[in-house]
């Protein structure tokens, strides 16, 4: 009896502190999720990358999103162009959605949508 008293307590404790862990992230985030959604929405692909790939892409000049460095702790996020991802040795895709792996990863790669250029009949139709 004792023994379960325990570990209700523990998890009860465990709780409180997930609780105010999601509470002080929500009043700090100052509106980085929505930023953090627009940068998602912007990529056909999202590559987890490791550390040492990160810092070789910021030493050949490569900077990360800003906002990325408003998380805590801070996510270094770049876009890159689907030729140079294969100068990267260590990734991992992972799909483009707010999901546990990609928010779990410190350093990612996104690779943004293709531009396709819009024909003269297609603007005629939209206007």
């Amino acid at each position: 009896m004792n023994e379960k008293l325990h570990a209700r307590v523990r998890h009860m404790r465990e709780q409180s502190l997930i609780r105010a862990w999601e509470y002080r992230q929500r009043s700090s985030s100052k509106g980085v999720w929505h930023r953090f959604r627009r940068v998602l929405a912007d990529a056909a692909e999202a590559w987890i990358i490791g550390e040492a790939d990160a810092e070789m892409l910021e030493a050949r000049g490569c900077l990360p999103h800003p906002v990325g460095r408003e998380f805590d702790p801070p996510k270094r996020l770049f876009f890159l162009a689907a030729g140079d991802l294969e100068t990267i040795i260590q990734r991992t895709q992972v799909p483009v959605r707010l999901q546990g792996e990609l928010l779990l990863a410190r350093s990612l790669v996104l690779i943004p949508h293709a531009r396709r250029e819009i024909r003269a009949e297609e603007q005629s139709t939209t206007r």
